[in-house]
């Protein structure tokens, strides 16, 4: 029997893309705005604007206070947040298909918000808040230092949330100047999963976001090169050790991305992997993962590892063993093919719900500008044979290794 899902999109006349993974068996129906903006499009002065901004959203539109947006996703039921990225803001809503063109209305309306002052200094002192709490958790701040470290000048340096020094100084009027530059129709795609009716969806789309500002909002793509070696730090919040391994990884853009996730899987998943035997299994380490990030033109692995400061050098050569192992052995078939099973699986899990799929389909249709039927991705990684997985470690990512630690102070 012929799949009920079927794919469909448009650009309309102010530039906005429209994409929809139409399920008319689906219970539920999703809708998203994927802004093409992150931490990595912050100018100098501007740290944190992005995230700050999506919290402003939810303030309210000039139709719309805070506690009217609250209430009318309540009354509808939805399941709804948004998030912030080094690339990306995403709005998002999921509700009973009946509701569709609320929620649209909705979220149409707040991508437009009113930035009021009032507003925008009761959100600060909550930025600066999450910013604290962050700063009390070892593993945030690990990742932070070692991706702003790894990546050096490159805007992917820059942290999501900002500085409380920055957040401090920012303003109404230069968040709606970003807003302004960034929120633009070209900039954004609008995507809907679930049981939906497109052409409806299309019109209503067309009708809401007609006065919207037209325009590109540009990238900057500067060149990068891998900054490797070992660096360690005090941490006074650490009572254990805390370490990162960042190397070279998949573009966003690139197939081979499901790849190199099957690989970071066999490298580090949290109970079968690689480094699970490896570290925690042998009382070595607490935990220790690996896992595989897509950016917009470059990718990376990490590897994590939490364990006693008295072990570090021991946790730090056998992690060193266990990536030259794989870069210079590669993995077997036997562990190809539980991964691959597992990969599969979890991408059957996602397509479960419309929301899930929203995420997924949005989110790559965003940074590849076409559509990734769930079937087709999962024949992929299902297909993959340990040459494919091979021929990523071809360029030895793993001897362009930052290794960052954080230990315990004093």
């Amino acid at each position: 029997m012929a799949s009920p899902v079927t794919f469909h999109e448009a650009t309309l006349p102010n530039g906005l893309k429209v994409i929809a993974e139409v399920n008319p068996e689906a219970k539920s129906a999703a809708a998203g705005y994927f802004v093409r903006t992150g931490s990595r499009d912050e100018v100098v002065g501007e740290e944190g604007v992005s995230h700050f901004l999506e919290h402003m959203v939810f303030k309210g539109s000039q139709r719309r206070t805070a506690a009217d947006v609250n209430r009318e996703f309540d009354e509808m039921g939805a399941k709804y947040n948004a998030f912030t990225s080094e690339e990306m803001t995403v709005f998002y809503g999921a509700v009973l298909p009946e509701f569709l063109p609320r929620l649209l209305d909705l979220l149409t309306d707040i991508m437009q918000p009113a930035i009021r002052p009032e507003d925008f200094e009761s959100e600060r002192k909550v930025i600066l808040e999450e910013i604290a709490l962050y700063r009390d958790r070892p593993d945030a701040v690990l990742f932070e230092r070692a991706q702003r470290r790894y990546f050096g000048s490159h805007p992917l340096a820059k942290p999501v949330l900002g500085s409380p020094e920055s957040i401090s100084k920012m303003t109404p009027e230069l968040m709606r100047a970003y807003h302004e530059r960034r929120y633009l129709s070209g900039n954004m795609v609008l995507a809907f999963a679930g049981n939906l009716v497109w052409e409806e969806a299309l019109l209503l789309a067309e009708a809401l976001t007609s006065g919207w500002r037209r325009g590109e909002a540009p990238r900057s793509y500067p060149p990068f090169k891998p900054r490797a070696g070992l660096e360690r730090d005090p941490f006074d919040k650490a009572s254990q050790l805390y370490a990162a391994y960042v190397s070279p990884g998949i573009a966003a853009r690139r197939e081979e991305r499901y790849a190199a996730r099957v690989l970071a899987e066999i490298l580090g998943d949290a109970d079968n992997g690689r480094l699970f035997w490896r570290l925690v299994d042998n009382g070595l380490a607490e935990s220790a993962l690996a896992f595989h990030h897509e950016f917009d033109e470059l990718g990376v692995f990490y590897v994590y590892v939490q364990g006693d400061p008295a072990n570090e050098d021991e946790i730090a050569d056998a992690v060193a063993a266990e990536l030259q192992k794989l870069q210079r052995y590669g993995v077997t078939d036997e562990e190809l093919a539980r991964a691959k099973l597992k990969a599969a699986t979890s991408l059957v899990f996602a397509g479960e719900t419309s929301l899930s799929r929203l995420f997924y389909v949005g989110s790559s249709y965003s940074y590849t500008g076409r559509y990734e039927p769930l079937d087709a991705v999962r024949r992929w990684v299902l297909h993959l044979e340990t040459e494919h997985l091979k021929n990523l470690l071809e360029d030895d990512p793993f001897d362009k290794t930052l290794e960052y630690r954080l230990l315990p102070a004093g």
